[in-house]
């Protein structure tokens, strides 16, 4: 048996985090496949889940809160709009990890699709409240679709790093 070695917080909370930025502005570049433009899912979904199934940690909610802000800042969008939604599937998922740790990948992949369509939702009502106008519900619907089948990169995280630390089994 391999002796205990704790999880490194640059090895699953930051090397991710960067990944998911560097995502982030590759999809975003002017390319056209068909005339049509790349989606751009939302990456930090899948730490803002990951992380809550993975174990809690001080660093997770202040990196999405830095992530969220990063998307606002990189898309043009309404300032703290993705900070809150992510930080809000991270408290929830959270709130539920003990239902979700040791469940199958469907289980888990029907929880992370609930929290994303969550985190979309409060993010379009922000949108409204903010801007006094309805963002495209195609395009919304569209964004959330692909950010949710961003699943295997969060269960991948989960994998890799889930039985890490024994302290949180």
């Amino acid at each position: 048996m391999a002796a205990y070695q704790p999880l490194q917080p640059w090895s699953w909370l930051v090397v991710p985090t960067l990944v998911c930025l560097f995502g982030t502005v590759i999809v975003a570049a002017p390319a056209r496949f068909l005339g049509l433009a790349l989606p751009e899912p939302v990456f930090p979904m899948v730490l803002a889940f990951a992380w809550a199934v993975i174990r809690p940690s001080i660093l997770g909610p202040f990196l999405l809160l830095v992530t969220g802000l990063f998307l606002d800042l990189f898309w043009h969008g309404v300032m703290g709009l993705w900070a809150l939604s992510l930080i809000l599937v991270y408290g929830v998922a959270l709130l539920v990890r003990n239902l979700m740790v040791g469940q199958s990948v469907r289980v888990l992949w029907v929880w992370y699709g609930v929290f994303t369509t969550v985190a979309f939702i409060v993010a379009y009502l922000i949108v409204v409240a903010r801007v006094h106008a309805t963002p495209n519900l195609i395009n919304t619907a569209w964004q959330a679709t692909v950010t949710i089948l961003l699943f295997p990169f969060a269960r991948r995280l989960i994998e890799q790093f889930e039985d890490a630390d024994i302290r949180f089994r």
